[in-house]
């Protein structure tokens, strides 16, 4: 499941897993996958590697109006993005992926550990089952990367900030399994892709 946060109610550090649960659980997207409007065209808008948003080449410095904006965005099956409504749907240029996991809780060990991750947008998503990790196929040149929603495979992604991304990696080497693999919530994902 995924949230959004029009703000998390006190600092990311400070929750406990049960309390990003609670606050996971508490939280509704809205059901943009429903929305298919006649109305189509392109919003100007795009969102950079770094994750920041721009609009006609000035920055969204607003930090509740890119949060409102990526509730309403979607992959379509042609691998594009868009702004949708029940209206109208925008395209928006995505130079990497759309979000990015910048803070991460880690409770529990090996095959019991959970992993949630703060998104740049204060989303929480906790990795697992409807929510992989993958980690590329080149160990010399990782790209960490958590599914946020849509479809697995051809849905909304947030890249691992490189921090996370090592911590991930320490964890996954202190449970010693071979070949190296992080789990999260029941689900096992090997640091490098098959």
């Amino acid at each position: 499941m995924v949230s959004p946060a029009p703000s998390l109610p006190k600092d990311f550090s400070q929750l406990s897993l049960a309390e990003a649960a609670e606050l996971l659980a508490a939280r509704q997207l809205p059901p943009v996958e429903q929305w298919h409007p006649e109305r189509e065209g392109d919003s100007a808008m795009e969102i950079r590697a770094d994750g920041s948003w721009y609009h006609e080449g000035g920055r969204i410095n607003r930090p509740a109006m890119v949060r409102l904006f990526s509730t309403i965005l979607r992959r379509e099956p042609d691998g594009g993005h868009v702004l949708v409504t029940p209206a109208e749907k925008l395209r928006i240029a995505v130079e990497d992926t759309p979000f990015r996991a910048v803070e991460m809780k880690s409770e529990g060990e090996g095959q019991t550990r959970k992993l949630v991750f703060r998104l740049d947008t204060d989303d929480l998503v906790m990795a697992g089952p409807d929510h992989p990790l993958r980690f590329g196929r080149d160990p010399d040149a990782p790209d960490p990367r958590l599914h946020v929603r849509g479809v697995i495979g051809n849905g909304l992604e947030a890249r691992i900030d490189r921090a996370l991304y090592y911590e991930i990696v320490e964890m996954a080497l202190a449970d010693g399994a071979e070949p190296p693999a992080i789990w999260s919530n029941g689900a096992c994902f090997p640091l490098v892709d098959a």
